[in-house]
């Protein structure tokens, strides 16, 4: 069983974005794992395990222009579906 379904990834594009508010932000306000945040100050990768990828986009969302979003369900992979 995995404890987080949905692998989220998207980039942010912004101005005066900062890695370690967008770490803090996720560690203290999300529920998942697996969080990769880098980039600079313009542009943000973002990867992250979780059960609410709405969450993530909302918060994403603020920071910046949202694109490349790609959300998988990890449990449809692992069983040889689609994800």
């Amino acid at each position: 069983m995995i404890e987080f379904r949905y692998d989220t990834q998207l980039l942010i594009e912004g101005k005066n974005l900062n890695e370690d508010a967008i770490n803090e932000y996720f560690t203290t306000n999300l529920k998942g794992d697996s969080l990769l945040a880098v980039g600079d100050e313009e542009l943000i990768k973002i990867h992250f395990h979780t059960n609410e990828p709405w969450k993530v986009l909302e918060y994403c969302s603020t920071l910046g222009e949202i694109y490349d979003i790609v959300v998988e369900d990890m449990d449809r992979q692992a069983r040889g579906l689609q994800g």
